[in-house]
């Protein structure tokens, strides 16, 4: 199985970056993955819905059929780290090829990425910027491999 995380834009602040270089580059001892940035698209003249449906057509032409698409939205499920872990277990062995990870813009997605996701988790209940969510997912999903392989990151 493979990783995909997409996220649209770049991340614009020095010190998210090096924070998800840091982990990203720890993955690479777990599983292949790779980072999909899609352009940024802000248009002064563009409502909030007509960014998110742009967005939304972006992303989609990136997924592929067969992809298990997870987006990270603050309506989806919570989990603790070791039920994440439990569930990125249940993914990768249940024959998905490909496990997409999907954060949105400042916007949110649009209705046709909804339609299209097969899951939807939370990191909080409270709200973060976009671009802190990379960071934060990142640092999640080296701690759940390091759950998974009961290896000492994760001190439960």
């Amino acid at each position: 199985m493979n990783i995909t995380l997409l996220w649209t834009g770049k991340t614009t602040a020095g010190y998210l970056e090096t924070g998800i270089g840091l982990y990203l580059k720890r993955l690479e001892h777990y599983i292949p993955f790779e980072v999909v940035t899609l352009p940024d698209i802000k248009r002064a003249h563009l409502t909030e819905e007509q960014q998110k449906t742009l967005e939304g057509e972006a992303l989609l032409q990136r997924l592929q059929p067969g992809d298990r698409v997870v987006l990270l939205d603050e309506k989806g499920k919570t989990f603790t780290s070791e039920a994440f872990a439990r569930q990125l277990d249940n993914w990768m062995t249940s024959g998905v090829r490909r496990l997409a990870f999907v954060i949105g813009g400042p916007y949110g997605f649009s209705e046709a990425v909804y339609r299209r996701a097969d899951h939807m988790m939370s990191l909080s209940a409270m709200t973060f910027s976009h671009q802190m969510v990379r960071l934060i997912f990142a640092e999640q999903l080296y701690r759940a491999f390091t759950i998974l392989r009961g290896e000492p990151y994760h001190h439960a």
